[in-house]
């Protein structure tokens, strides 16, 4: 490390001959600074010093970063460079040697929600691939691992259930839906065409309102007795099953009594279901056979919060949303609603709905002279939503309790007027989105787990406690080198978050809420994960608001990117750093 304030000219002279090259100032004219000379070695760690007022910013910021950043921004073509900010040329005669500059200042300009910790050091984005690679999908319905199929586990599988239920005869099917434009008689000739003859019972699954019954038949393909029939035999039944049943085969077990004789060709299904009989149901595709629910294939959008594919589609992946605060509609718990607690009610204008409250409200049972906070739940939601069977405000207005919730969604139809606007403000605030409830995904993007932790978990642990999860992460097999990598590079970065002091940050945590420098460790994180090379750093006092027990953890990542081929400018007073 080198403090030029301090240095004798010979002294820098010897240096630079040494390494070769320097970033070379003449004639340096930026706010205070009169007709400065100097040079900067470049591959080193410079430390520029000084009293307050001695022109330490107007030297490293705006002239040297200042000519750094337009040289490159003027590498661009002009359509580019319309999208980026431009810097003005600094007071100087000439600068030579000097590569492209990124400045790490204590500045937070984030004023977006959207950004956080983890979009700041581009954890999140490796996360999201890591869970789009990785990721084990548990069914929404039954909480089971939905896995894929193939024939051979199917086999497997099927062969130790055979084996645990005793070696019973089984039927391996596959489900065909009669279209709506076909008749039963038009699908089984087709089926006996193909050599299909017989058909499994099946009872068929419930209509959804104002839809006709949907009609499902269990084609069966073999029956067979795991025990004694080939492999071949079986695996090649399975496989045509899957291949006719588009990726599903159902698995029935024959009950212990007989079934009564049917006449061969005979495809209608029997009119109720064997007593006892179980199925095994098996899918190639992410589908719950239990459930019969199907899954898309993960994607790294789905897992982003940033992204329309994964986002929330209420909050659309801010977390909360603004609505109507019954905090600040009833402000004062301890009042009975006679005394005013729905604070909305009490202006001449609504004073109607006070009223109203007061008649439906003895016609309930609801108590109008007990403080707010003591009246039952299940009296005080009445009060918010209303009645249940409340129609609408022609038909039940008046004979029926509207609720303070239909109120406001009364008073937002007449948002058009001025007043009303205001009104409504008065009682509006963010709030938790109801949907997602703050985790910013769709519900979808949640069923997936590494680790046992959906992604949002794993975003609401500090860093330190996050680091110590992947150093003991072990992927499920089989998986790639780029998967490992992308492991890799998700601990490095987690690393370098604690090296920096910063283990007790979530990635969860919004960058807007950091402080300056906060801000400037994590740039300083994210600089050496890029890992750049031939690159000037700017940095502004990054000691500021470090435990002395942090100190040497900066200084070693501004040693790694000096290492990595890279130069860095510090203005810096803390001793530590410039010796």
């Amino acid at each position: 490390m080198n403090d030029l304030s301090s240095a004798p000219a010979g002294d820098a002279a010897a240096l630079n001959d040494a390494s070769g090259e320097a970033i070379r100032i003449r004639g340096a004219r930026q706010n205070n600074l009169k007709n400065l000379d100097v040079d900067i070695p470049t591959g080193e760690l410079v430390v520029v010093t000084g009293p307050s007022g001695s022109g330490k910013s107007s030297l490293v910021f705006d002239t040297l970063y200042a000519e750094g950043q337009r040289r490159y921004v003027e590498t661009f073509s002009p359509y580019a460079r319309q999208f980026l900010d431009r810097m003005d040329k600094p007071q100087v005669d000439s600068i030579e040697g000097i590569p492209p500059a990124i400045a790490i200042d204590q500045t937070n300009p984030v004023r977006t929600s959207r950004s956080t910790v983890g979009t700041m050091t581009e954890i999140n984005d490796h996360l999201k691939l890591l869970f789009a690679r990785t990721g084990r999908l548990f069914c929404r319905q039954c909480k089971q691992v939905v896995r894929r199929d193939n024939p051979e586990s199917i086999y497997a599988e099927m062969a130790d259930r055979a084996a645990a239920a005793g070696d019973p005869r089984i039927e391996i099917t596959f489900p065909i839906d009669v279209p709506a434009n076909f008749t039963d008689e038009e699908v089984t000739k087709l089926l006996q065409a193909q050599g299909y003859t017989r058909i499994h019972n099946n009872p068929h699954p419930d209509p959804l309102p104002g839809e006709r019954e949907k009609k499902r038949l269990q084609v069966v393909q073999d029956r067979v007795k795991m025990g004694s029939a080939e492999k071949a035999r079986v695996v090649e039944a399975i496989e045509a099953g899957l291949r006719i049943g588009v990726g599903k085969v159902n698995v029935f077990v024959e009950p212990s009594s007989p079934p009564s004789p049917r006449r061969e060709g005979d495809l209608s299904p029997p009119s109720a279901k064997a007593q006892g009989e179980v199925a095994w149901k098996f899918s190639t595709g992410l589908h719950c056979a239990g459930c019969d629910i199907s899954y898309s294939d993960p994607t790294p959008a789905a897992f982003s919060f940033n992204s329309p594919i994964g986002a929330c589609a209420t909050c659309r992946g801010f977390g909360r949303v603004i609505g109507v605060d019954y905090g600040l509609v009833i402000p004062d718990e301890s009042k009975s609603l006679a005394e005013g607690a729905v604070k909305i009610f009490q202006s001449k204008s609504y004073g109607e709905s006070q009223a109203d409250l007061a008649k439906l409200a003895k016609r309930r049972g609801v108590a109008m002279d007990i403080a707010w906070r003591d009246l039952p739940e299940e009296h005080r939601r009445w009060v918010i939503e209303g009645d249940a069977d409340w129609v609408s405000w022609n038909k039940s207005g008046k004979t029926h309790w509207y609720g303070v919730q239909r109120f406001f969604n009364w008073l937002e139809t007449k948002a058009y007027k001025m007043h009303v606007r205001v009104l409504l403000s008065r009682y509006r605030a963010y709030t938790p989105c109801t949907t997602c409830h703050g985790t910013r995904l769709k519900a979808e993007s949640l069923l997936w787990r590494v680790e046992d932790l959906t992604v949002h978990e794993m975003m609401l642990m500090p860093a330190d406690r996050l680091r110590d999860l992947f150093a003991t992460l072990v992927l499920p097999a089989p998986f790639d080198e780029a998967t490992s990598m992308l492991a890799g590079e998700i601990r490095s970065r987690l690393a370098f978050l604690c090296q920096v002091g910063l283990g007790y940050l979530t990635l969860d945590r919004q960058s807007r809420t950091l402080s300056g420098g906060e801000v400037q460790r994590i740039n300083l994180t994210t600089a050496l994960g890029t890992s750049l090379v031939n690159t000037l750093f700017v940095l502004d006092e990054p000691s500021i608001g470090l435990h002395p027990r942090d100190m040497g953890r900066v200084i070693d990542v501004m040693k790694r990117l000096r290492d990595a081929g890279n130069s860095l400018v510090v203005v810096e007073h803390d001793p530590q750093i410039m010796l």
